[in-house]
C-alpha cells in the first residue's frame, strides 16, 4: 500500500510507501507501476540514477532544457531536504518552490514532473538517493538556476553548504533566457 498526497506545486506528488519493520529489519515496496499510473503519472520511467553525497553537500538546481525529465526521488541512506522549483512557463506556480524532507527511515518519495528544477541538501552523515527519470539524460542539455537566488527565497537547511563550482555559477531565475527554460507545452508534455 502506497499513500499519495499532492504537493504544493501543480503535478508534484508525495508518496508514502508502507514500511514493514520487525526485529530483523525492514521491508518496503518502492515501486508499483499501477500505483503511480493511478496517481496520474503517465510518463514511462526510462532511466534510474543513484547519487551519494557527503554531509552538507547541496546539489542543484538542475533541469534539462530540450528533454525535460520527471524524477521520482527517494533516499536509501540518510536524510535530505529535497527542493523543486517550477520552471514550466504555462504553470500557475511558475517560479515557486517547495521542499520535501526525505529519509531512509521514513521511505517517502517525491515525484517532480518534467519542467521542475531539482536540488537537494544533505543533512545527515552522508546520503544516498535513487531517482527514476521519465526521459534519458542528454549531455549538453542540462541547465540550472542559482541555488540561493535571493528572488526565490528558498529555505535551505544550512547557510554555507558545500557547492560544486558549476552549481555556484548558475544564473538567477530572472537572468535565464526564455529559450533556456525547459521546453514544456501548455498541456504539460515535453518538447
Amino acid at each position: 500500500m502506497i499513500a499519495v498526497e499532492p504537493g504544493a506545486l501543480e503535478g508534484v506528488l508525495i508518496f508514502s510507501p508502507k514500511l514493514h519493520r520487525d526485529a530483523r529489519g525492514s521491508f518496503q515496496e518502492t515501486f508499483i507501476l499501477r500505483t503511480y499510473r493511478e496517481a496520474g503519472i503517465q510518463e514511462d520511467f526510462v532511466q534510474d540514477n543513484r547519487s551519494y553525497s557527503a554531509t552538507g553537500v547541496l546539489r542543484g538546481l538542475h533541469y534539462q532544457v530540450t528533454q525535460p525529465q520527471g524524477h521520482l526521488v527517494y533516499v536509501t541512506q540518510g536524510k535530505i531536504a529535497d527542493v523543486g522549483l517550477d520552471l514550466r512557463r504555462f504553470s500557475p506556480s511558475f517560479g515557486r518552490w517547495m521542499r520535501v524532507w526525505l529519509s531512509s527511515e521514513e521511505g517517502r518519495q517525491v515525484y517532480w514532473p518534467p519542467g521542475i528544477a531539482h536540488g537537494y541538501c544533505v543533512v545527515s552523515e552522508g546520503a544516498a538517493l535513487q531517482y527514476k527519470c521519465t526521459d534519458y539524460y542528454r549531455q549538453g542539455d542540462e541547465a540550472g538556476v542559482l541555488w540561493n537566488d535571493p528572488d526565490l527565497g528558498i529555505e535551505w537547511p544550512m547557510e554555507n553548504p558545500s557547492i560544486d563550482a558549476r552549481d555556484a555559477a548558475f544564473p538567477r531565475l530572472k537572468d535565464v533566457p526564455p529559450d533556456r527554460l525547459p521546453r514544456i507545452t501548455a498541456h504539460g508534455g515535453g518538447r
